[in-house]
């Protein structure tokens, strides 16, 4: 069973989401005691002006009107301005992996894996909660923070393995395909069983200039550069590494128009084991992005994981997914939820390990402007 430490890291992700969403709908550009508070992006009209103050609202509701025209105008500029920011413009702040914006991502992959000895085939759940947030650490520079939280629900035994004594393999850093213990082994099927429960935890920081390279098209060219930690909260053998394990990290995005492409590449190495057993770790995680805009909230494309697990022989390292997928932003009260689908094939697979062979991903996103949140400027 998943146990308590799980539930209190869940209440305090809904306490800080919940915090968040309240500054959002309690904002200082709200007008006070109102009971038909505008949505995103809405422009209350003014009557003609007859005093300093009606014209005060009437220039106010013009910059609203440019801003409401401008999808990729700066949100922080926005609301400074006392207007509201527009979904469109919200969408497009959401595409930005570097950009001033909180998020909670809720992600579930559904994954057919496929044995590489006798070729079975049987499911694995994985649902991922990642907590992403900026904040400023000087004047020309953010800190991109990226907390990950993992429940994987494995067709393997733990039990099984138990009895076995071998307490070698688990479920790799980034999500990859699953190691089995080693061998030699009993003549069970891995594939057969099912262990579920609270799995590692990640964090992943990037430092990103806050102006990015802007193109002549209008296009921005986002980077940052970082590291990351994984740590060994599972709770079964079979549903971690083991291993505290860390490495660098980068990211790279073209953001166009219609056009997103880039890569998180997070590598890993461990460093420190409580059980000398498992097995090392020394594994690549490239997030690859590459979308496009249908309209100003919605995109198709997908973002695979690609893994190369460098402890594995030249057969068995490389899992190389494509996919592509549908994604919609949409309001829900005053809140921008992301809520979207994807499906990814491993045309590159191990040979001989357990891998991937079928993907299905489902996520919702909702975000917050960070600068509704006074922690985070």
């Amino acid at each position: 069973m998943i146990n308590i430490a799980f539930i209190s890291f869940s209440c305090f992700i809904l306490l800080f989401a919940s915090s968040a969403i309240a500054e959002y709908s309690d904002a200082d550009f709200l007008v006070e005691n109102s009971i038909d508070l505008p949505s995103l992006g809405e422009v209350t009209h003014v009557a003609e002006a007859d005093s300093e103050g009606e014209k005060d609202d009437a220039i106010m509701s013009e910059t609203c009107r440019k801003f409401a025209a401008d999808d990729n105008a700066d949100v922080g500029a926005v609301v400074k301005a006392g207007c509201e920011p527009t979904l469109e413009q919200m969408s497009f702040l959401m595409d930005n992996p570097i950009g001033n914006v909180a998020m909670l991502f809720t992600q579930f992959d559904w994954t057919r894996l496929r044995s590489g000895e006798n070729k079975n085939t049987a499911n694995q759940g994985v649902y991922t909660g990642i907590l992403q947030f900026p904040k400023p650490v000087s004047e020309n520079w953010n800190l991109i923070s990226r907390v990950v939280w993992t429940v994987p629900s494995l067709p393997i035994s733990q039990r099984k393995i138990d009895r076995l004594g071998n307490t070698s393999g688990g479920f790799p850093p980034g999500g990859g395909p699953v190691t089995p213990p080693g061998r030699p082994v009993a003549p069970i099927d891995f594939l057969d069983g099912r262990t579920t429960d609270f799995g590692d935890m990640y964090y992943v920081g990037l430092f990103s200039p806050k102006d990015p390279h802007r193109f002549k098209n209008g296009a921005l060219g986002l980077w940052g550069v970082g590291f990351d930690l994984a740590l060994p909260t599972a709770q079964e053998d079979i549903l971690g590494s083991g291993k505290y394990s860390a490495g660098p990290s980068a990211l790279a995005v073209y953001l166009g128009k219609k056009w997103k492409y880039g890569a998180l590449v997070q590598h890993y190495w461990d460093f420190a084991s409580h059980d000398k057993g498992r097995d090392d770790v020394n594994l690549t995680n490239v997030q690859s992005i590459y979308y496009y805009s249908l309209d100003a909230t919605t995109s198709i494309g997908a973002g695979p994981n690609i893994i190369m697990n460098w402890e594995q022989d030249s057969d068995n390292f490389l899992t190389l997914p494509v996919g592509t997928g549908i994604s919609k932003t949409l309001q829900f009260g005053k809140l921008p939820v992301r809520i979207g689908a994807e499906v990814h094939y491993a045309v590159i697979r191990p040979d001989d390990e357990i891998g991937s062979d079928w993907n299905l991903r489902f996520y919702f996103i909702p975000a917050v402007p960070s600068v509704f949140i006074p922690i985070l400027n």
